[in-house]
């Protein structure tokens, strides 16, 4: 019993170490895919957006107030907002159209210049194609900003009887709705939110005096 108690410790110590794993020492970690937002891509369709909001805020906001310095019922006041949404949002979009498609025929040309003197390989190619401003994005991006912009105003100077009050309200509502745009613009193109709000609110409100005045 002794003989067979003192050798067990002895088995156990000669036991012999468990093999290295070095394949998987050698393994290396496969690298993460870190997915790149190219902010450039949002540059066209955010700058028609905000510039089509801006627009449709500040004109019709300015239009309904200027008629209804003559016209102080709201009918006549909302009319001429209406009115000044459907001309503006048409002129946005044209005009916009009419101004990418101009860029995208001078990118277009280019892309082919160099293809033709063989200075661009096949993926380049493909990645200045992709990065190709989109016109009719643009211009659709511009008219439903404007529009969207236009009902701030229209919406605020519906239901107020009082001249005075509708005047207000609809100041008010509309440097409510360009804070809330220059936060988002600033948002989505990762830019100082403080500061594109502030600009936006200050431009809007001297665009609103001079043309009220």
């Amino acid at each position: 019993m002794a003989t067979a108690q003192s050798t067990q410790p002895q088995d156990h110590q000669q036991l012999p170490p468990p093999p290295l794993d070095l394949e998987g020492q050698t393994k290396q970690v496969p690298e993460q895919e870190v997915e790149v937002v190219d902010f450039s891509k949002r540059a066209q369709w955010l700058r028609a957006a905000v510039l089509g909001a801006n627009d449709g805020l500040l004109s019709t906001a300015s239009l309904m107030m200027g008629v209804g310095a003559v016209r102080k019922d709201t009918k006549t006041m909302v009319i001429s907002g209406v009115a000044g949404l459907i001309g503006g949002a048409c002129s946005m979009a044209i005009g916009e159209l009419v101004s990418v498609y101009s860029q995208y025929d001078i990118e277009v040309a280019q892309i082919k210049r160099e293809d033709r003197n063989k200075a661009l390989g096949a993926e380049e190619m493909d990645a200045r194609k992709e990065k190709l401003p989109s016109p009719w994005q643009a211009a659709g991006a511009s008219a439903l900003a404007f529009a969207v912009g236009a009902l701030v105003p229209l919406l605020a100077a519906a239901f107020v009887k009082e001249y005075k009050v509708r005047l207000a309200v609809v100041i008010a509502a509309v440097s409510l709705a360009l804070i809330a745009f220059g936060w988002l613009s600033a948002v989505l193109g990762k830019a100082p939110v403080v500061k594109s709000a502030s600009r936006v609110l200050v431009g809007g409100w001297l665009a609103m005096g001079i043309t009220f005045g």
